[in-house]
């Protein structure tokens, strides 16, 4: 396991902002485009090209399958993380979860996870999708940023952890 992100000083101007994958946005929005575009392109081939045996039924279902694979991946590269006053609202590729500053007890990077993990007080741990390793030292950066917000929100509820992720 790689050593936990700690804070290291007092808030920063953009600690509120929302966390995103940085990466998986610049390959994942211009390949949905490109994958409708591809398939729309194929159907008005294929329903002009004599003896294709390709309709215009073809042509309409694969326009829906290439559309269906677009947003299934704008939903894969739209996870985020947006801190509030009151919790921490994660998104992830499937579900979002509202988890509360209190609840969270720690915030680590694994070496077997590509995701930044919360340690929360229900026991689970939570993969946070939009701190992806892949985005290298951002990811880190990331994984700073969000140690400080719980650090900085831990004493207004009462409870001082320590170092997150210990």
């Amino acid at each position: 396991m790689s050593p936990a992100p700690t804070p290291d000083g007092p808030a920063q101007p953009g600690d509120d902002a929302p966390f995103r994958p940085r990466r998986a946005r610049w390959v994942g929005y211009p390949l949905a485009v490109l994958c409708v575009l591809a398939v729309v392109a194929l159907s008005i081939a294929l329903a002009h090209a004599p003896q294709s045996g390709w309709t215009g039924l073809d042509s309409a279902s694969a326009v829906v399958f290439g559309i269906l694979v677009a947003v299934g991946l704008v939903r894969l590269v739209g996870v985020r993380a947006v801190p509030t006053e009151r919790a921490l609202v994660v998104r992830n590729v499937v579900y979002t979860r509202e988890v509360e500053w209190d609840a969270i007890l720690g915030v680590r990077f694994s070496e077997e996870s590509p995701w930044l993990t919360l340690d929360t007080d229900d026991g689970e741990n939570l993969a946070v999708m939009a701190v992806q390793k892949a985005d290298g030292a951002h990811a880190q950066a990331e994984g700073l940023r969000l140690a400080r917000l719980v650090d900085r929100h831990a004493p207004q509820l009462g409870r001082d952890r320590g170092t997150p992720g210990a």
